[in-house]
């Protein structure tokens, strides 16, 4: 490694990547009768055949050891008006399902949150440890959208989309 290859300080990574804006799901699942769910901006589409997904989860949450007990899990793209439940899903020591969350039983169990953009129904297909966080991806075995525009995060602030 030279000189150049030093690593960036995380304040400066983390300033870089808060220009880049980005779509916000809530992950949710059941696990062993405990309802699951977590806040991710790190969510993708990985392949169209065969239809995978991917997320990162800190590998130090509190959520991912029920999370990758389930054998389903439900990708929730947040529309634009969902800010709240963004922040309520991200913060610790809540029961996330509480009031005023709005949900239903899914395929599996698995959590649907309400007024969201689309719903994912996913199974695991592998997870790999990378850095401190773990790569999630996930199979997807159905989906459902609404024509709700998705809320946006940019700059350690959520907002809408408005198409030009």
């Amino acid at each position: 490694m030279t000189v150049t290859d030093v690593p960036v300080d995380a304040d400066r990574f983390r300033t870089a990547l808060a220009q880049h804006a980005t779509g916000v799901v809530i992950v949710t699942a059941h696990a062993e009768g405990t309802l699951v769910g977590l806040t991710a901006t790190s969510f993708a589409s990985v392949s169209l055949d065969p239809p995978l997904v991917s997320f990162y989860v800190d590998q130090a949450s509190t959520t991912w050891p029920w999370l990758r007990l389930a054998d389903h899990f439900a990708v929730n793209v947040l529309a634009g008006d969902q800010h709240d439940l963004a922040t309520r899903f991200a913060r610790k020591g809540l029961d996330r399902f509480a009031a005023p969350t709005r949900w239903h039983p899914g395929p599996h169990g698995t959590p649907l949150l309400e007024d969201v953009s689309a719903h994912l129904i996913c199974v695991t297909h592998s997870t790999i440890a990378i850095g401190d966080h773990t790569l999630v991806v996930g199979l997807v075995t159905a989906a459902a959208t609404s024509p709700a525009r998705p809320l946006l995060y940019h700059r350690g602030r959520y907002g809408r989309f408005l198409p030009h």
